[in-house]
């Protein structure tokens, strides 16, 4: 039996009738549905996969688009102005902010949720913060079935803003539809890390705080980094904004778009698709972690000490450790 809790009210979910009665209220627009479902969600509960099935057909509306970049490069506050102009072009928006997690409970800080003004008040948009839980992607599983609720939910897109510590961020790369890796002047040695990382993934390359001293340096060496890899990269749009007074949001918002409209024709399946591969890569490498904690630190010594005398290579000794 799952039980939903909110403000002291409960709601069973237990059947795929009671299951579809909260999924039309959330597609109705009714925020608490909307919550109780991600919720449910996000805590992998035994009404989760009773409320999987209810969404399944109101999915693949949704554009996904994953804002990502290492810290300081403003991506919340960017965030925020692109929110304002989607709202200003009549689009209903779903906000996931992946923050870190707190170190004593788990749960997520709400840094970047509380810098959303723009989503304050406004039933066109829902914002829901998640912890990134320890995992490295700047992500976690949870997330992808946060994207499904709002997708069933009747959001038009889907902003995924992931928590910001640096290229090991390619987790949005399988999860969003478009990717947007921010970075700003100022930030010391950051292209040179990005180009072997976050610079791989982008659809959208943004230099944000344009109105800082070197915004324009960094531009250019970010139009350099791209001109030297593969022909894909060479189109990909490299953008000059200022989040906090809106210069250049507009263009960047006409940019996803151009990106959605070139997704187009693949169909929402291979988008869903993606993110279904991600998940199960995901749950693999999880039992993977898992197998090799069930051994015991003294059976991955012996491997190692076999490796190292020369008697196992590291693959044999992977196989044994996962018994195969």
């Amino acid at each position: 039996m799952a039980e939903t809790t909110n403000s002291g009210a409960r709601e069973r979910i237990e059947t795929d009738a009671q299951a579809a009665a909260l999924v039309h209220k959330m597609r109705a627009g009714e925020r608490r549905a909307t919550a109780l479902v991600i919720t449910e969600l996000e805590r992998l509960s035994t009404a989760a996969p009773i409320l999987l099935r209810a969404m399944q057909p109101y999915l693949g509306h949704a554009l996904v688009v994953g804002f990502t970049g290492p810290p300081g490069a403003g991506k919340s506050t960017l965030v925020n102005a692109v929110i304002a102009e989607l709202r200003g072009a009549g689009k209903s928006v779903g906000v996931i902010a992946v923050d870190p997690s707190s170190p004593v409970s788990g749960g997520s800080i709400l840094g970047d949720r509380i810098r959303m003004t723009a989503a304050l008040d406004d039933d066109g948009v829902f914002v829901r913060s998640l912890a990134s839980r320890g995992y490295l992607g700047g992500l976690s599983p949870a997330a992808v079935r946060v994207i499904d609720a709002l997708d069933a939910a009747g959001r038009d897109i889907v902003l995924l803003e992931t928590v910001g510590t640096g290229q090991s961020e390619i987790d949005v790369a399988e999860v969003a539809d478009v990717r947007v890796v921010i970075s700003a002047p100022g930030l010391g040695d950051d292209i040179q890390a990005m180009k072997s990382g976050l610079l791989e993934i982008a659809d959208i390359m943004v230099v944000n705080k344009g109105d800082r001293p070197g915004a324009e340096q960094t531009l250019q060496q970010l139009l350099g980094a791209l001109s030297i890899r593969a022909m894909r990269h060479n189109k990909v749009p490299v953008l000059k904004t200022t989040a906090t007074t809106g210069e250049g949001v507009a263009e960047l918002v006409d940019a996803v778009a151009g990106k959605g409209r070139e997704l187009e024709a693949a169909g929402p399946l291979a988008r869903r698709r993606r993110r279904a591969r991600y998940l199960i890569a995901r749950a693999a490498s999880d039992l993977v972690a898992e197998r090799i904690r069930a051994g015991g630190a003294a059976t991955l010594d012996t491997l190692a000490d076999e490796v190292l005398a020369g008697a196992l290579g590291p693959a044999e000794a992977a196989r044994r450790l996962l018994g195969q």
